[in-house]
């Protein structure tokens, strides 16, 4: 059995000094690609580095919404020029209408922008969206195709949503949000996305399973969110192992050696 996390940040600092031990764990527990994630100028070249010092780490190079007021005025240039060093994803990347403060016509610019820039160099996309499903929709909608796809990292949009999604090319990831007590629609969601658009990720260090007494989460966490999605979606934990690692694996072919 093979699992392909399709969204993490192995860079962030709370993962820093333990990682070969906890990827090496993530292996044992079946773990064998992780799509990792930047979220800023600052961390594209931690992301890089990881990416070539750990065989199965795909990098992807985004700037997130939380930080578009951060950008530089050379950022769009150095997006790309790091996106072309090497196979890579673009994100993380999309809208957050929770984030305070925040500047909604900025992160509108940010997303269109690198959308632009993964239809260019057709690599798929990893969209974060909070509370703007609608917008995101009419954005895409006016947007056009993306040759390589894209995907809603952490879905937690409703139902509704799924099918104008899935007509875009998106594939729909979910992380330990959809296991939280209050996470009903998710986990509604979680069953109705069609399995072959169907991934799994931990967010790590973000979202622990079994956050109490757990302040990180780990990459090898995975394993206990396959278990908990299988009995969600009524299927044997292999069979659910096996399509994500296919799903993933297609979405993320342009940014892999």
């Amino acid at each position: 059995m093979r699992l392909f996390d399709a969204h993490c940040h192995l860079q962030d600092e709370r993962l820093a000094g333990r990682l070969p031990g906890l990827l090496e764990q993530a292996r044992q527990a079946g773990i064998a690609r992780w799509a990792c994630c930047g979220t800023a100028e600052a961390d594209w070249p931690a992301v890089l580095r990881l990416a070539k010092a750990h065989p199965g780490v795909i990098p992807c190079f985004g700037l997130h919404p939380w930080h578009v007021g951060g950008r530089s005025a050379a950022w769009t240039r150095a997006l790309e020029e790091i996106l072309r060093t090497c196979p890579s994803g673009v994100g993380e990347i999309g809208l957050d209408r929770r984030a305070a403060p925040r500047d909604d016509a900025q992160q509108e610019e940010a997303l269109l922008a690198q959308l632009d820039l993964a239809r260019r160099l057709r690599r798929p996309a990893v969209i974060h969206c909070l509370r703007a499903w609608g917008r995101l929709l009419d954005l895409l909608s006016g947007f056009g195709t993306l040759p390589a796809g894209l995907m809603l990292h952490a879905f937690g949009g409703p139902r509704e949503a799924i099918d104008p999604l899935a007509s875009r090319g998106a594939y729909f990831s979910f992380c330990a949000a959809a296991l939280s007590p209050r996470g009903r629609a998710t986990r509604a969601a979680l069953e109705a996305v069609p399995l072959d658009r169907l991934l799994l990720e931990t967010d790590a260090p973000d979202f622990p399973p079994d956050p109490a007494g757990r302040a990180v989460n780990e990459p090898g966490n995975l394993a206990l969110l396959l278990d908990r999605a299988a009995a969600i979606r009524r299927l044997d934990p292999e069979a659910l192992a096996a399509a994500t690692w296919e799903n993933a694996c297609r979405l993320f072919a342009p940014a892999m050696p």
